[in-house]
């Protein structure tokens, strides 16, 4: 799986079509929901993109629907003091879905191959390793019956400069835009290395990395649905 061959500007075409195939889509996963709460059955999704590529937005659209008893969302950020005393995957292993649960992560255990890394968080040994690390956590969770999808959004550096202004812009969600951003943006080269390295060494059948074209938020939020229920059927 390659990102340089994934076309980030793919649309979702006409609005009234997006709507009612968005429509349809959310009702789908509410019915499949429900039946894997039903059997017990556990579920891991997992968002990682670049920022503002729309993981938040995909999100909503997949819970639109969804019975708020039956799912958790998990949104990530820096280790608190308290779980950086233990192992970074320690703080992960305390949200992993009960029977009937799923649970989707915003961010997830991959910070640590991404920035981590691409910002010296954790030393070079450390980032290494944890590819191995990762994968032994992922199949110890779809070896006790998890089903696990992983998306990650993709945006070219335009639609992402665009977002920004645009978040600079709105007072409603310029709290969404932060020094970091700038940061991370002025490091796309180092990230694209660090995103190739993972979708290389932790794309497994039981827990796949699918690549999402996210310039069209529209066709973004349509795959992540389709997949999604691909992987609750």
């Amino acid at each position: 799986m390659t990102l340089a061959a994934v076309d980030p500007s793919v649309s979702a075409g006409e609005h009234a079509k997006y709507e009612k195939t968005l429509k349809a889509l959310q009702e789908r996963v509410f019915e499949l929901q429900i039946r894997n709460y039903l059997a017990g059955r556990k579920a891991v999704v997992v968002f990682e993109g670049w920022d503002a590529s729309g993981k938040g937005g995909a999100i909503r659209r997949l819970t639109t629907l969804m019975d708020p008893r039956g799912y958790k969302v998990w949104p990530i950020s820096a280790p608190s003091e308290e779980e950086q005393r233990h192992h970074y995957l320690w703080r992960f292993w305390r949200k992993i879905p009960g029977a009937g649960e799923v649970c989707m992560f915003d961010r997830s255990w991959y910070g640590r191959v991404l920035v981590e890394r691409v910002e010296g968080l954790a030393k070079p040994a450390q980032w290494r390793r944890a590819y191995d690390e990762i994968n032994a956590f992922e199949h110890m969770l779809t070896a006790d019956g998890v089903r696990m999808v992983k998306f990650f959004i993709h945006i070219d550096k335009k639609t992402q400069l665009q977002r920004f202004r645009e978040r600079e812009a709105d007072p409603a969600k310029r709290y969404k835009l932060g020094p970091e951003d700038w940061r991370n943006r002025a490091k796309w080269k180092k990230y694209e290395a660090a995103i190739q390295d993972m979708l290389d060494r932790t794309h497994r059948p039981d827990a796949p990395w699918h690549v999402v074209p996210g310039n069209d938020k529209r066709h973004a939020r349509l795959e992540v649905l389709r997949r999604c229920v691909e992987l609750l059927s």
